[in-house]
């Protein structure tokens, strides 16, 4: 048996670095003036608890660029370090600074250091040949120290010439884009605009305020909310409302999550709310860390507890995430309740924006379903507004508020379904209600009815007029499905009855993408017997039945054409059809002439 120890080539390690750990170049800016707001934190510590004798000197961190000489250096005032510390922080490449110094003087704040895996400093070699170290430590009569290395394994320590408490760090830089004063400041608005401490670029001050998460939710006035939108998200419109989270148990969490306006452009895949820990800005998706349905949301979340990889750019799965994905799941959940109870108005306002959003989340999320389920609002066709609650038997729904069919359901509350999901929703809600949803074209109910004037007597060869009208309907329309009823409203002539099963299945089929023209729903085509058209036009079949075949026919195709069901390449005879017919109705007044 042999025992041995893993060997390192440390000639190897800067590439690989350099190459596969950090995804963007630019990282390496916030790297150091993470590291750099690290120190002055760690100054503030040891000042906090007396252990070190600190001057009120500012506490800062300067970028500083030198075109000619081709270096960018990156300046604070914190605690320094020795030439031992150099050794050991900077020459032990993943030895984690942040990780020793909290084990040593436990504070009770971790959520204010940002290092934790000790590589951020190499990153530099990602735009660098050469980087310098030039430190200063905080401790009474330390000598600076000065350390240099151009890539390699190989490194140089020696005295410092730096006289006041801090350190700088030289890049001697190889690309221009990394000199170009605009170029760094864009860098530095994107990761570092909510850091702590005084960042200046060139002498001009780049964060001027505080994450508004950090106050509390009461202290926060409205126009803060949207300036604060406007900051992350400069170019877009003011969002409906928002949620404040402030969360310490089981896990730190903090962020402003906004409902944003939605366009028809909207990207429902992509993450929009920026993820950032401990005020470092690291990704602008949150795709793990927040549901699917909230996918849409706009916004900041700030936590300490976010597992991130090496490099500090995604987040790892673990039961901690998992948590937060929920726990956001019922803040939101949680906000809008609250906005339903004490803002209906609001609330209702707000809805045509927000419903996708909530019939998503009740749809992929129990939990959520179970908060949402209250505050789940409808529009009906007489403008009101309506809950499921108390509800039973049959719900009727249209979605199409102008639709000719509603002549009969005047007496009828009917939803107006306005989403492309609520096929989908509807069929969940029937499993776990004691409801029916029908579309009003989805079948004929018992209710619209009237038996007391159904044609019924009947005739020398024992058929009643309702069965001749619909026998006269079927020659018209071969094939087709026709009921001859005894309507309470007499306004409607005829109508077309869409199964409602079969066609939730075509517009399920429709949403995910599946074309099959093959696929038809099935129908019935309605007659209705107490319509005066009706009556004429079964009055004509016996003098005119040419004429009467092509009004029935006509008839027919104002009913696919009001619900919407007529087949586009039908439309050229559609409008045929139309001519002929009004020329045969006009042609006795022209003989009239």
């Amino acid at each position: 048996m042999t025992q041995g120890t893993l060997k390192i080539h440390t000639e190897n390690i800067l590439p690989i670095i350099k190459r596969w750990l950090y995804s963007d170049k630019d990282i390496f800016v916030r790297e150091l003036v993470s590291n750099a707001c690290d120190a002055l934190r760690k100054l503030q510590i040891l000042r906090d608890q007396n252990l070190a004798d600190i001057k009120d000197e500012e506490l800062k961190i300067e970028l500083v660029i030198d075109k000619e000489a081709r270096t960018l250096q990156f300046i604070d005032t914190g605690l320094g370090m020795t030439a031992e510390e150099v050794e050991k922080y900077i020459a032990q490449i993943a030895f984690s600074g942040a990780e020793e110094f909290m084990n040593k003087y436990q504070s009770g704040e971790k959520e204010q250091i940002i290092g934790h895996f000790g590589l951020g400093f190499y990153s530099a070699y990602m735009v660098a040949e050469k980087v310098t170290i030039d430190t200063l430590s905080y401790q009474t009569s330390a000598e600076a120290a000065f350390w240099s290395c151009a890539g390699s394994s190989d490194y140089l320590l020696e005295k410092g010439t730096r006289t006041s408490r801090g350190t700088t760090i030289t890049l001697h830089v190889q690309e221009d884009e990394f000199l170009e004063e605009n170029r760094l400041r864009e860098i530095l608005q994107r990761y570092c605009l909510f850091l702590p401490y005084p960042i200046y670029l060139n002498g001009a001050r780049i964060n001027e305020q505080d994450p508004l998460w950090l106050k509390n939710s009461a202290d926060c006035t409205e126009k803060e909310y949207l300036d604060f939108y406007h900051t992350l998200y400069p170019l877009e419109p003011d969002p409906i409302f928002w949620i404040h989270l402030n969360i310490d148990i089981p896990f730190h969490l903090q962020g402003i999550l906004y409902f944003p306006k939605l366009t028809k452009r909207f990207d429902w895949n992509k993450s929009n709310i920026q993820l950032f820990v401990n005020r470092v800005f690291v990704s602008e998706s949150c795709k793990d860390l927040i549901p699917d349905f909230l996918m849409c949301l706009r916004g900041a979340i700030d936590s300490p507890d976010i597992p991130l990889n090496v490099s500090r750019s995604s987040l790892q799965m673990d039961r901690t995430v998992r948590q937060l994905s929920s726990h956001i799941s019922k803040k939101v959940a949680d906000k809008l309740a609250a906005l339903h109870q004490s803002d209906r108005e609001k609330f209702l306002a707000a809805w045509p924006e927000i419903e996708m959003i909530v019939k998503l989340g009740m749809l992929q999320d129990e939990k959520f379903y179970a908060r949402a389920k209250d505050f789940l609002v409808w529009q009906t066709t007489t403008d009101t507004w309506t809950t499921l609650d108390g509800k039973t038997g049959t719900v009727f729904y249209t979605s199409d508020a102008h639709a000719s069919i509603l002549e009969i359901y005047k007496e009828k509350e009917v939803l107006l379904s306005t989403s492309p999901i609520d096929t989908h929703l509807f069929s969940s809600l029937e499993r776990k209600l004691s409801l029916k949803f029908q579309r009003v074209d989805g079948a004929l109910d018992e209710s619209l009815l009237d038996a007391s004037r159904e044609k019924n007597i009947l005739d020398a060869e024992g058929k009643t007029e309702s069965s001749r009208i619909a026998d006269f309907f079927r020659k018209v329309l071969p094939g087709m499905e026709i009921e001859a009823k005894s309507l309470a409203s007499n306004t409607l002539p005829a109508f077309l009855i869409v199964d409602e099963n079969t066609r939730r299945m075509r517009d399920a089929m429709a949403l995910s993408g599946h074309n099959m023209p093959a696929f038809q729903a099935k129908t019935t085509f309605v007659i209705n017997t107490n319509n005066s058209l009706i009556e004429s036009l079964y009055q004509l079949h016996t003098s005119q039945p040419e004429l009467a075949h092509d009004v029935a026919h006509h008839l027919y195709d104002l009913s696919l054409l009001a619900q919407k069901e007529i087949d586009p390449a039908s439309m050229t005879s559609f409008i045929n059809r139309s001519t002929q017919v009004l020329e045969k109705l006009l042609r006795p007044s022209r003989s009239d002439r």
